[in-house]
């Protein structure tokens, strides 16, 4: 009976530590993809009322989202090299995550080039839009995230009408990235955050 009793405070230590691991591991609350999401959304909608009111030069916002995002990512940069110091042991979901990140970096910067070397930004934000929907598909799939996986989904659905539209409907264009934008970035960034703390909360007690 002792023994039985003990084994089952063992497991009940081991399933606590596997949670804190977890949670330690992916260092995962949402707020990277409400960040981006936000960013990416705003410039978004900025465009497209630039568009129609005509304050500065068509990529004015996009070119300040690039400032601010370049800007983030030399600051993560210099972050995870900091803690990476510090962290003894590389887990396996860490360094899934940190190649799928220089992957999604090195699509993004081709597609990108693709659209200042010609290609018609209409079809370029339709191809992003692609490349969202990947990315949050296996972000989803590989921490079982199903507000990811349908908004991966739905991302999609977005970046297919995007080829659709005429290369004079920039404007358009813009609205539907936002929409993917909020599909598949803001709202299962949130809900991550409250799946987060609510997990958080239930280790603590």
């Amino acid at each position: 009976m002792e023994e039985n009793k003990i084994s089952e405070q063992e497991s009940l230590r081991i399933i606590r530590q596997m949670i804190q691991t977890a949670k330690q591991e992916q260092k995962d609350d949402g707020l990277g993809w409400i960040i981006w999401g936000w960013l990416l959304f705003a410039a978004s909608v900025l465009t497209w009322m630039n568009m129609k009111m005509q304050w500065f030069s068509t990529y004015m916002f996009w070119n300040i989202f690039g400032g601010i995002a370049a800007l983030l990512m030399i600051y993560e940069l210099i972050r995870d090299q900091f803690f990476k110091k510090k962290q003894k042991v590389k887990t396996y979901s860490s360094e899934l995550f940190r190649r799928l990140n220089a992957g999604f970096f090195i699509f993004l910067v081709m597609i990108i080039l693709s659209i200042n070397l010609g290609v018609q930004p209409v079809k370029g934000f339709a191809l992003l839009m692609g490349l969202y929907g990947f990315w949050i598909l296996i972000y989803g799939a590989a921490l079982n995230f199903m507000p990811s996986v349908i908004g991966a989904f739905v991302t999609w659905g977005f970046g297919f009408g995007a080829l659709f539209v005429k290369d004079h409907q920039f404007d358009l264009t813009m609205i539907l990235h936002g929409l993917a934008v909020l599909s598949g970035y803001i709202i299962p960034g949130y809900l991550a955050n409250i799946e987060f703390k609510k997990i958080n909360r239930t280790s603590i007690v």
